[in-house]
C-alpha cells in the first residue's frame, strides 16, 4: 500500500461545486502547505465530466495525494452534460477518468497515511443512502416523500440521480455498503481509520437541520457503527453544507463543505479552506459554526 514518508498534513474539502465562478476561483487558489500533503475530495465537485476533470486534475497536480468520493451531484444525468451515462456505468466512467489522473477513488486499495499523526487507513467510500433516515412520525419511505413533497424540501436526487441497473437508489446503497462493509472487516485490526464519505455515516449531524426531512438523502442507519467498528480517528463528510467539528461516542466528525456562495456571509472565516485531519490537532476557529451557519434552508437543489 502507498504511503507518506513521514511529513505533510493531511487536508480535506468536499461540495466545491465550482459551476458557481466564485467556487471555481477558490480552487484555482487552492494550494498544499508542503509538497508531502495530501487531500480528501469528499464529493460534490460539480455536475458535469469536464467540470470534474478540470477539478480533479488541477488539485492533483499540486497535492502529493488527491483522494476522491463521490457526491450526489456527480452521479447526476445532468442536461447540460454532454456525458449522458446513469447510475453504476456513469461512477465507473468517473472512476475511470480519476485513475487517468492519478486520484485515488474508491474502488483503489486503500492508502495508508504515515505522515504527522499517522500510521492511519485512509479509507475512501461510496454508499449513497437508503431513506432510513425519516421525518418524525413517518415509517416508510412514501410516507416520508409524501412528507417532503408537502414541504417543498425535495432533493433534486429525485430527478436526476439514477440507480441504473439497480431497480433503486436505496438497493444500491444497500448492496455499496455490503461491499464496502467487506473490505473494512479485512483490513489490519492494529491501524486507525479515517473514513471518508460524501454523507455522514452517523444521524447526528442532521440534528442542526432546518428542514429535518431532507436527512432521507443524507445517508443510512446500515453504518451508524462504523465509526467504531472501524476504528476512525476521524470520519470525513460534506453534503450538509454546515462546516464544523462534533464529536459522536468519542470519534471527531468534520464536514467540510464550501457549499455555495450564498451560504458563505454569515461563517467567521473565509470559504474555501482546506480543513486539517491529521494531525488530530484542529487548528483554532474550526470547532464549530456559528449559530445558523450554513444550515440548510433551501428548497429542491439537494
Amino acid at each position: 500500500m502507498e504511503s507518506t514518508d513521514g511529513r505533510g498534513q493531511l487536508l480535506a474539502i468536499s461540495d466545491l461545486h465550482i459551476g458557481y465562478p466564485e467556487n471555481r476561483a477558490l480552487v484555482e487558489r487552492m494550494h498544499p502547505t508542503s509538497p508531502e500533503d495530501w487531500l480528501l475530495v469528499a464529493g460534490d465537485v460539480a455536475e458535469t465530466v469536464a467540470d470534474i476533470r478540470w477539478a480533479l486534475e488541477l488539485l492533483a497536480s499540486r497535492f502529493g495525494k488527491v483522494i476522491w468520493v463521490p457526491g450526489n451531484h456527480e452521479l447526476w444525468t445532468h442536461p447540460k452534460d454532454t456525458v449522458t451515462l446513469r447510475g453504476v456505468e456513469r461512477y465507473q466512467h468517473l472512476v475511470a477518468l480519476c485513475s487517468k489522473l492519478g486520484v485515488t477513488t474508491p474502488e483503489d486499495p486503500y492508502p495508508v497515511w504515515e505522515g504527522p499523526g499517522g500510521p492511519a487507513v485512509i479509507a475512501p467510500l461510496f454508499l449513497l443512502y437508503d431513506y432510513t433516515f425519516l421525518p418524525k412520525d413517518c415509517a416508510t419511505k412514501e410516507e416520508g416523500l409524501d412528507y417532503a413533497h408537502g414541504t417543498g424540501i425535495v432533493c433534486t436526487d429525485e430527478r436526476l440521480l439514477h440507480p441504473d441497473p439497480y431497480p433503486s437508489r436505496e438497493e444500491w446503497c444497500r448492496a455499496r455498503v455490503a461491499e464496502t462493509e467487506r473490505r473494512l472487516e479485512a483490513l489490519p485490526g492494529d491501524l486507525p481509520t479515517v473514513l471518508v464519505n460524501h454523507y455522514p455515516l452517523d444521524r447526528h449531524p442532521m440534528d442542526v437541520l432546518w428542514h429535518p426531512e431532507f436527512a432521507m438523502w443524507c445517508g443510512t442507519r446500515l453504518t451508524a457503527d462504523w465509526h467504531r467498528r472501524f476504528r476512525a480517528a476521524c470520519m470525513v463528510y460534506g453534503h450538509l453544507h454546515i462546516p464544523r467539528t462534533t464529536r459522536h461516542e468519542g470519534v471527531r466528525f468534520e464536514e467540510v463543505s464550501v457549499g455555495y456562495p450564498r451560504e458563505w456571509g454569515p461563517r467567521p472565516g473565509p470559504p474555501g479552506q482546506l480543513r486539517r485531519i491529521l494531525p488530530l490537532e484542529v487548528p483554532a476557529g474550526v470547532r464549530g459554526a456559528a449559530p445558523g451557519v450554513g444550515r440548510r434552508g433551501g428548497g429542491v437543489r439537494g
